[in-house]
Parts: C-alpha cells; sequence; structure tokens
C-alpha cells in the first residue's frame, strides 16, 4: 500500500491535499470517511430518541441517499413519526428495539410490534407512521439507518395513526 493508513482527528483525507487547496473540486469528486466520533449531531431529530448523520448533502454532498445512527436509551420510546417521502433502511446493531406501526390493511387498525435482535433489518416505507421502543432497562438501542433522501426527513405526529384516514401528514 503506497498511501498511509488514515488516522482519527486527521480530517476526512489526511493524505490528500487541503480541500481548501482543491477550491473548484466538488466533494463528489472524491471518496470520504466519516469517523465514528465525527458523526453529526445537527439532524432532524424526534423525542425519546439521538439520530446522528454520517453521509449527507450537508456532511459529504450526497444527493439521494442520508445516512446514519439512532440510539435509544434504555426504557425509551420514541415519539410518534414518520419520514416523509424517504424510503428507510434499518439494521440493528445493538440492543432489542421494537419498532411499532399501526397495520390497516385489513378488517380494522390493529398496532403491530416488530420485535428486532442485532443483526436483523427493517425497511419503512414512505409516509408511514411509527415509533421505536427500547423496553430493555439497562441497554442502549443503535441502529443503523438509509435513507432515500439527502437529509433525513423527520414528521413528528401527536399520536400514531395510519395516514389516509381522515388525518394530513
Amino acid at each position: 500500500m503506497s498511501e498511509p493508513p488514515t488516522t482519527p482527528g486527521e480530517g476526512f483525507h489526511p493524505h490528500l491535499p487541503d480541500a481548501a487547496a482543491q477550491s473548484g473540486r466538488p466533494l463528489r469528486a472524491r471518496l470520504h470517511h466519516i469517523r465514528a466520533d465525527a458523526l453529526d449531531g445537527d439532524t432532524a431529530q424526534t423525542g425519546g430518541m439521538r439520530r446522528f448523520a454520517a453521509v449527507s448533502g450537508t456532511t459529504v454532498g450526497s444527493e439521494k441517499l442520508w445516512m446514519g445512527q439512532t440510539h435509544v436509551a434504555p426504557s425509551t420510546a420514541s415519539s410518534d413519526h414518520h419520514h416523509g417521502e424517504s424510503e428507510t433502511a434499518i439494521h440493528v446493531v445493538s440492543g432489542h428495539p421494537e419498532f411499532v406501526f399501526v397495520d390497516d390493511s385489513g378488517d380494522g387498525p390493529e398496532e403491530v410490534r416488530l420485535r428486532t435482535s442485532p443483526g436483523d433489518y427493517i425497511f419503512v416505507p414512505p409516509f408511514v407512521p411509527h415509533r421505536e421502543e427500547n423496553p430493555d432497562p439497562e441497554q442502549e438501542a443503535v441502529v443503523v439507518i438509509a435513507r432515500s433522501t439527502q437529509e433525513a426527513i423527520v414528521v413528528n405526529l401527536p399520536r400514531l395513526y395510519a395516514l389516509g384516514q381522515g388525518e394530513e401528514a
């Protein structure tokens, strides 16, 4: 390997010229290394959880993707919310978070709880109201999230309900 390895705390590209010296080059002309200790907490939030952006339009110039982490403290539930037009993929890293939504595809609306374990995945379609819960009294739940939009869209809701039943987002 001819390039030196990256070292924590040396920026996005420690062995490449300073980005300021490349004033005409867009962010999309190079790879970006986002370290675990450099995630951005200045992203859309929901009560009861904490989101951290890694890949976004703001952090790396992405145009069609947002990716980051969500942390839910022990014995905590997030507020009800949806993610607008974003498709959302979730990978459970640690803990046993539960994802709650209302399924109105049957005879009547029914609250559904998806219980997960590390390594599991969840897909959240656009505009589907849901919440995350962490029933564990001791362990934080951590998930990695990827969204089909450049920034995190979060629409916080007063309660969990199925859209299209006389309610607007």
